[in-house]
């Protein structure tokens, strides 16, 4: 059950200021509980704490760090099923797929516990010519220092931990704003962080409105603003300052399914079905455009069209339940006027139905025009296109014919078509016989374009989160 109330954290403590931010159950539109809600002030005692903490926490030995993140393993394991329900309420989130994101939780903490005492760093033979002779380099990472990190709705456990595992690791102390309409399992892992002997400042954990995050932006005691969210990132990293600024912005991804023996149709539906309507859509690597080879594409529409309509919908709290509730009643209706603007201008309904509250059916369209919304943006809902291309290039073009570029995927049993698809898709990630909307909790996720710049993933977060210091020692005269 969740708790009548939840503290922010401030400084490593709980503060229990006031119950003004009410969260509801994304089902039911009812109130689930209430969060202490941070003001402006609040927020600048957690920048100059945080600011304070900076050589503590790069004084923090790395064993120390890595102890801190296996209590969080171990504590997130006894509070799954707890972590698990809180998602459900606040995101909406279908229960089994809750319980997943709980396990990507501890995974991300895991992996950040082992790259804690890892280090980076080199020797560089400095004697490249008769002058330079007697000189060598050594490099070591440091932390960058204080941290803001701006997290969305959508992953409110996963993508906080891609944010606060790897700073913990890092050793740098930071600032968390978790989004407003689903701030719970943030304030669980604050909670938890609060058992632990980091120094005095190393987090603080504050809702608050997107006005007061304006400080997290443009003070300059911030050293790093990590965002995830919408475009809006952009216009944040032009009031960053001088700050380094990393930026995961969604975008609208492409599967392409080539015609070969090699490809199970069967397998691909589904993926596809998994990808696209996976937490109804509401992710940055859902699938969205399918483009599917001329000589399969219709017995793949037929199984694709069957499958999306035997989708269960309905309570996420039911273990049967796949597609839940988007997350508020603006998001259904962008929705809806994105998918009825396509049917008017001559797409077809293979799949869905009509939207009840923030209920929005799985939905499967074809031949979307390329000059509407549903296919230029990000629909970040439960719906999927699909056409057909006859040439490869073509296809690859198509995928590129995009504002976006996070992560494409491409089902071929050709070596030659994986290959070329690595080298020319203008996307972060190329993932071959499966969906863009893997993640594996290690690997450098990011995208270019408007996707947004940097990449997460632990090891790779940490090389953000750090700046390489440089050594040199002469020896001799």
């Amino acid at each position: 059950m969740l708790q009548k109330s939840y503290p922010y954290y401030l400084a490593n403590r709980a503060v229990a200021a006031n119950t003004d931010l009410e969260v509801l159950d994304k089902y039911s539109g009812k109130r689930a509980t209430r969060v202490a809600f941070a003001d402006a002030a609040t927020v600048r005692k957690g920048i100059v704490a945080a600011h304070k903490a900076r050589d503590a926490m790069a004084a923090f030995p790395p064993d120390a760090r890595r102890n801190v993140l296996e209590h969080c393993v171990r504590r997130f394991s006894e509070r799954q099923e707890e972590l698990a329900l809180a998602l459900c309420v606040e995101a909406g989130k279908p229960i089994r797929d809750s319980r997943g994101e709980v396990l990507r939780l501890i995974d991300t903490f895991r992996i950040a516990a082992g790259e804690a005492t890892r280090g980076d760093g080199e020797v560089i033979e400095l004697d490249v010519s008769e002058r330079a002779r007697g000189y060598r380099g050594m490099v070591k990472r440091v932390p960058i220092g204080a941290c803001a990190f701006i997290t969305p709705f959508n992953f409110p456990l996963n993508l906080v931990a891609h944010k606060v595992a790897p700073a913990i690791a890092a050793g740098c102390p930071f600032v968390l704003k978790p989004a407003e309409k689903t701030p719970i399992g943030s304030l669980i892992i604050g909670e938890i962080l609060a058992e632990t002997d980091l120094p005095k400042g190393a987090f603080s954990i504050l809702p608050c409105s997107n006005d007061d995050a304006g400080l997290l932006v443009e003070d300059p005691r911030i050293a790093l603003l990590s965002f995830t969210g919408s475009l809006i990132g952009w216009d944040l990293k032009a009031r960053a300052g001088r700050k380094k600024v990393v930026l995961e912005l969604g975008g609208n991804a492409a599967c392409i399914v080539d015609a070969d023996p090699g490809v199970d149709l069967d397998f691909v539906v589904q993926r596809l079905v998994f990808g696209a309507y996976y937490q109804s859509g509401q992710s940055c690597i859902s699938v969205q455009r399918i483009f599917a080879h001329k000589d399969i594409i219709k017995p793949l529409r037929k199984k694709l069209a069957k499958a999306v309509k035997e989708l269960r919908m309905g309570d996420p709290r039911d273990e049967r339940t796949f597609i839940g509730p988007v997350v508020d009643d603006a998001a259904a209706a962008r929705i809806e006027s994105w998918i009825a603007d396509a049917m008017k201008h001559g797409a077809t309904r293979l799949a869905g139905g009509k939207r009840d509250g923030r209920m929005i059916p799985a939905t499967l369209l074809e031949n979307v025009p390329h000059a509407c919304d549903l296919y230029k943006r990000e629909a970040f809902g439960p719906v999927a296109m699909i056409e057909a291309f006859d040439d490869f290039d073509d296809a690859l073009a198509r995928v590129n014919a995009s504002d976006f570029g996070l992560q494409a995927g491409v089902f071929s049993a050709r070596l030659d078509h994986a290959m070329r698809a690595w080298d020319r898709l203008e996307v972060g990630g190329v993932i071959v016989g499966d969906v863009p909307s893997v993640r594996i909790d290690n690997m450098p996720y990011g995208g270019v374009k408007a996707s947004g710049l940097g990449r997460e993933g632990v090891r790779y977060a940490i090389e953000d989160m750090t700046e390489r210091r440089l050594l040199v020692i002469r020896s001799g005269h």
